[in-house]
């Protein structure tokens, strides 16, 4: 049998060196390319493959009920090598998977170089990769080089590349308390696809407000690392602490503004009102507009928790501002993570929108799956929606509102919705369980050298 063409892939990064390693286990070639040492990062401290540059930890490795413990579960169960590096590495931390970073960059390094079918480049790659490369991954994580980014938003449009990063924290709808919000759109007015009851009010009067600006003001911020100052705000993401530090209307006149609303526990305007906003199809996460944040996290939800109707919020997502290179997959980017005006392109980790270390190598993940199928000309299915690999490819490649697309962590708030009537604290773990039975016959059907073509 001939050798397939090979995959080429720009990074090699987390999702980078996942992608290649499922590509290689499927019997076909790799050409990684990996600029450093040859261009070097603010962020990365050596030239070694999947370097960890913001923290050690892959968080919870619980997968009976932690959305992100079901993702190591799944990555593990389809021979992933980011997560066999990370067991192999591990150091104490609890009910937290945390790795000896020199120890686990250098075991997916070595496990990568023991392939006979890999080649490794070490150049940067400047533009668009050429259409004699064929089918290429392009996994060149949050700080993609300018040059390549560039052409990146040449080729999909000017709206559909991000280089500073604007997050609104996201809340568990069922964490909200409608006794005190409730739907309406201002004025009541439906807009696209709309009903006039579109958004969550959480009402504030006076004296809660003026609390909770003064604890805005007051609260602990996290600060900019070395290569993000250089990034200014935009206008329109300005954290909203710096909003309230403008003055202590300005929120009132931004987007805690009241107009058009009526609490109808009143029948009156509030003083000030906090809105959520949609985040995905099912209806299961909500963003509170105009809520991105510098504050830390503890702080958020301490401050956040303030608002009336939010007291018992659980987070999918804390609010931050950071510098982060991402496309905006759900208008992009096809269901084999490829690009709509390149197909021969496809994109994973962190580029893609998802956040997070795990997060980002499962994307890659499944992109060397897709890449290898294609390469073998066979048939690649994706993960159930019930998985979590499943949830998150959904998000980024259609579920995600393009208007309004954020990076995302992992969260049960994506995930398939399960059937029938289930108690709520029973919730999380039905979907774990359920997410683990679906993986396997997805995980067993990887691609290979030798299997039949697809019809």
């Amino acid at each position: 049998m001939n050798t397939p063409n090979p995959v080429h892939i720009i990074g090699g990064g987390l999702a980078g060196s996942e992608a290649a390693w499922q590509v290689l286990r499927a019997g076909v070639p790799v050409v990684l390319h990996e600029m450093r040492p040859v261009r070097a990062t603010d962020a990365h401290s050596t030239d070694g493959l999947a370097e960890l540059v913001c923290s050690n930890s892959f968080r919870s490795d619980d997968a009976t009920a932690n959305a992100v413990g079901v993702l190591h579960a799944e990555m593990r169960r389809a021979d992933s090598v980011i997560m066999a590096a990370a067991d192999a590495n591990q150091v104490p931390a609890g009910g937290a998977l945390a790795v000896d970073r020199h120890g686990f960059s250098a075991a997916v390094e070595a496990r990568l170089r023991s392939h006979p079918l890999l080649e490794i480049r070490r150049e940067e790659v400047t533009g668009l990769p050429p259409a004699e490369w064929g089918p290429t991954i392009i996994a060149t994580g949050p700080l993609t080089s300018p040059a390549l980014a560039e052409a990146v938003r040449a080729a999909t449009g000017e709206d559909s590349l991000a280089f500073f990063d604007a997050i609104a924290p996201i809340v568990h709808h069922e964490s909200i308390d409608f006794n005190i919000a409730w739907m309406q759109s201002r004025y009541d007015k439906p807009g696209p696809g709309g009903t006039g009851a579109d958004y969550i009010n959480c009402p504030m009067d006076r004296e809660t407000y003026e609390a909770f600006i003064a604890a805005l003001i007051a609260g602990e911020k996290t600060d900019f690392k070395e290569w993000e100052k250089s990034t200014p705000y935009f206008e329109a993401c300005l954290p909203i602490e710096v909003m309230a530090e403008r003055g202590p209307e300005t929120l009132r006149f931004g987007p805690m503004k009241p107009v058009g609303l009526t609490d109808p526990r009143t029948g009156r305007s509030p003083h000030a009102v906090v809105q959520l906003r949609q985040d995905n199809a099912q209806g299961t996460l909500w963003n509170i507009v105009g809520f991105q944040t510098k504050l830390k996290y503890g702080e958020q939800s301490r401050i956040f928790r303030m608002i009336p109707g939010l007291g018992g919020a659980e987070f999918a997502r804390l609010g931050g501002i950071h510098r982060n290179t991402f496309i905006n997959s759900p208008r992009v980017l096809d269901g084999a993570m490829r690009l709509k005006v390149a197909p021969h392109l496809r994109f994973a980790g962190q580029v893609t929108g998802v956040e997070g270390y795990v997060e980002s190598a499962a994307m890659g993940l499944l992109a060397g799956r897709f890449a290898a199928a294609e390469a073998l000309g066979v048939a690649a299915l994706p993960p159930p929606a019930t998985t979590a690999m499943g949830a998150l490819l959904a998000h980024i490649t259609g579920a995600a509102n393009p208007e309004t697309f954020q990076p995302m962590n992992v969260n049960f708030g994506l995930f398939a919705p399960l059937e029938g009537r289930v108690r709520k604290n029973e919730r999380k773990a039905n979907m774990a369980r359920r997410a683990l039975d679906d993986i396997g016959p997805w995980a067993d059907a990887a691609p290979a050298a030798g299997t039949r073509p697809a019809a």
